[in-house]
């Protein structure tokens, strides 16, 4: 039996004969379901249509995203550790090309995803590499595949690999992640964000919201908390959530003066302008 994947934010379900009556993160309201309606595809499916394209970040850091681009359309990102190769947040499709690249790579000793958006094909992954996920248990009620792969984690923070941190913001969802990468930019820190703190096209600031299609904005103190879960980090370069969203200096301050930004529009009446 097929394990159906939703056609609009990527999420694979346990197997089943038929497909979902409907995909619950899609019917909330920070994701939506199109106009025409909810649709279904497999992974065989998928594996027929499309294909994965390999781009590296920065050393030591190596894009995955589909093309054409399907559902939500994020990238994850590999990340080699002294321990092995980590995966951070996922993609629907892994095809043959990308399991030998992978293996070639040294396999992964973990997945870690940032929100459920992006949980995708995680178990497929998992098993295919034989590799835990790492997810935040304030999250769980979004699994719509559960395995025993997958590890639940408590708290605001998470050590899973020597300078590899997963620090809990929350925000975008309940248990909202970032990774924070010491080694990364060249020993100044790399902070792989996910859309917990969303690097927008001009890649000059970040922001934050409850849902992006929506357009439903957080509140002033859900951002201020990631600030200050944020603070004791050194990191100069952030990772978002596709190809092209990244912040190659000067992260941390863009960071903090994104929520400046973002508090004084969210608490202010709207008529004055901003700084």
């Amino acid at each position: 039996m097929p394990a159906f994947i939703c056609n609009t934010c990527g999420t694979q379900f346990a197997v089943s004969e038929t497909p979902p009556q409907r995909c619950p993160i899609c019917d909330e309201e920070r994701q939506f379901v199109p106009a025409s309606g909810q649709t279904w595809t497999t992974h065989d499916a998928l594996v027929r249509r499309y294909s994965n394209t390999f781009r590296e970040e920065e050393p030591g850091l190596i894009g995955i995203g589909i093309v054409p681009a399907f559902a939500i359309g994020q990238r994850a990102l590999l990340l080699k550790t002294d321990s092995g190769n980590m995966l951070w947040d996922c993609i629907s499709l892994l095809d043959p090309a990308t399991v030998e690249i992978v293996k070639g790579l040294g396999g992964l000793i973990g997945i870690a995803i940032s929100h459920p958006h992006y949980y995708s094909s995680m178990v497929e992954w998992a098993h295919t590499f034989d590799a835990p996920i790492h997810l935040h248990a304030a999250d769980r009620e979004w699994v719509m595949r559960p395995d025993p792969a997958i590890k639940f984690w408590d708290g605001d923070t998470l050590q899973i690999a020597g300078g590899v941190t997963l620090i809990r913001c929350g925000g975008h969802f309940a248990g909202g992640t970032v990774l924070h990468w010491a080694p990364g930019g060249g020993g100044r820190g790399s902070l792989l964000s996910g859309d917990i703190v969303q690097v927008i096209p001009d890649r000059k600031f970040v922001t934050f919201m409850r849902s992006y299609p929506n357009m439903i904005p957080l509140s002033a103190p859900s951002v201020e908390r990631i600030g200050k879960l944020l603070e004791p980090y050194d990191y100069d370069v952030i990772h978002g959530a596709w190809f092209e969203r990244t912040i190659p200096r000067g992260g941390k301050d863009v960071v903090k003066r994104s929520i400046a930004r973002y508090v004084a529009a969210v608490r202010g009446d709207g008529s004055a302008e901003l700084q």
